[in-house]
């Protein structure tokens, strides 16, 4: 016979009772002096009776297909609400549009400078190495069938028709598509979105239109720059390499390069500007009350709109092949 000795024992709750009786062993004589302890085990007893319950196994094809069906559910809900985002996001520059007096001038001008102009240096030099390497490529490939002089349409065309638009977008989505997030996911960490909202301001005039039409300017202009530092690399390579003197390769490029290349690449620039930004600020929308969400939808913002990026692009690009162009 097993006998506990509790009468040094001060306060219990039903956790100590039940750790208690779950250390005898099975028909021992579970007796208590005390009242308060006699009726937690009363409360507690059944509980060590109970039944352990089943553990379904996590494996098979039924599990497979179960959560299969589940991710796919989680899209579908993802994709609408990221359209009805979208939806209240053209009612809002639409109410800009009619009422230019709703634009807040001063964020407007700030993310321009933070968003657009802080990133065109790292732009240049990020397209400059791309186009330098398209380059290296030409030569390597052209040198054998003697043609080595189309290296130079080669460059300006991968460069203003896809790489300029495609880099400097890519550049948009790491620096601002994050710090859009970041900046409205910590508004709502600090509860100043529900103090706007009950000051009756307007979240999409107030945080998002800004942002949308910053990048939205600013983009073309990233663009365009991601351009010249793409063709200066192209030329620095050829010249080294293939000794053409950076005065044919600018003759060579306005020649045989039509300038349509160049307005293709413009064209998807502002639809992408609004697709990075729009993404990076309804990330931040969806963050909680804790840091790790802030950390996860920051990752997810820029990963969402890398990914929107090259399925654009590839829309596009099938567009353009249909139109001939």
């Amino acid at each position: 016979m097993v006998a506990v000795d509790i009468s040094q024992l001060g306060r219990a709750d039903s956790a100590g009772i039940y750790a208690l009786l779950g250390a005898l062993t099975t028909g021992a004589e579970k007796r208590f002096d005390r009242e308060d302890l006699r009726r937690l085990a009363e409360i507690v007893h059944p509980a060590l009776e109970a039944a352990p319950t089943a553990v379904r196994a996590d494996h098979g094809i039924t599990a497979f297909f179960e959560r299969l069906g589940r991710a796919v559910v989680a899209e579908g809900i993802e994709v609408y609400r990221a359209l009805a985002f979208a939806g209240q996001l053209i009612l809002a520059l639409i109410r800009t549009a009619l009422r230019p007096r709703r634009l807040r001038l001063t964020p407007l001008v700030a993310v321009m400078e933070e968003a657009g102009l802080d990133g065109i240096p790292i732009t240049v030099i990020m397209t400059f190495f791309i186009g330098a390497v398209v380059a290296l490529v030409g030569v390597n490939i052209l040198v054998e069938f003697g043609v080595s002089v189309f290296t130079v349409q080669m460059v300006g065309v991968a460069i203003l028709r896809e790489f300029g638009v495609v880099i400097a977008a890519i550049l948009l989505a790491g620096r601002s598509a994050s710090a859009f997030a970041a900046q409205i996911g910590a508004m709502r960490m600090n509860q100043e979105i529900n103090a706007m909202q009950v000051m009756g301001v307007d979240l999409f005039d107030a945080l998002v239109v800004p942002r949308v039409l910053a990048a939205l300017l600013m983009m073309p202009l990233m663009t365009f720059c991601a351009d010249i530092g793409g063709i200066v690399g192209g030329l620095l390579v050829s010249w080294l390499t293939l000794d053409i003197s950076p005065v044919f390769f600018i003759n060579r490029t306005l020649e045989s390069v039509e300038i349509r290349h160049f307005w293709i690449g413009m064209s998807k620039a502002p639809f992408l500007a609004v697709v990075i930004a729009a993404t990076g600020c309804r990330q931040g929308f969806m963050v909680e009350g804790d840091t790790g969400s802030l950390g996860r939808r920051v990752t997810a913002a820029v990963v969402q709109s890398v990914f929107l990026i090259i399925m654009f692009d590839a829309i596009f690009a099938m567009i353009f092949t249909e139109l001939d162009l």
